[in-house]
């Protein structure tokens, strides 16, 4: 078994610099801290995307629909479904993805699957 105490992980390079917790060929687990007024600009991935907020608060968006989003929220995306998030007083997400690499991932080297 491996644990992670999300609250007190320390973000070298700064905001927006991504933790990756874990990573395998089942699922990878990525933590980031955005400063107030960050964002996640509108992205999408191959893989089932997990967002959940750890601390904070921060809106999530996809196809017209918007979270405002507290600690303890999961919003869970299809394959390909577009989203973003942001916030105005800092947050802290952790995200997961599955599997990994998802089919159609792109990976430095070429086309994952």
């Amino acid at each position: 078994m491996r644990s992670w105490n999300l609250h007190e992980i320390e973000v070298e390079g700064g905001s927006r610099s991504p933790v990756v917790l874990d990573s395998d060929d089942a699922a990878r687990a990525v933590l980031i801290v955005l400063d107030p007024n960050q964002s996640l600009g509108a992205h999408q991935v191959k893989e089932h995307a997990y967002v959940l907020v750890v601390d904070g608060k921060a809106r999530v968006d996809s196809g017209g629909q918007a979270v405002e989003a507290g600690p303890g929220t999961l919003c869970m995306f299809d394959p390909d479904e577009r989203r973003s998030v942001s916030t105005e007083s800092g947050a802290r997400i952790l995200l997961l993805f599955a599997p990994w690499p998802g089919e159609g991932h792109y990976r430095g080297g070429g086309v994952a699957g």
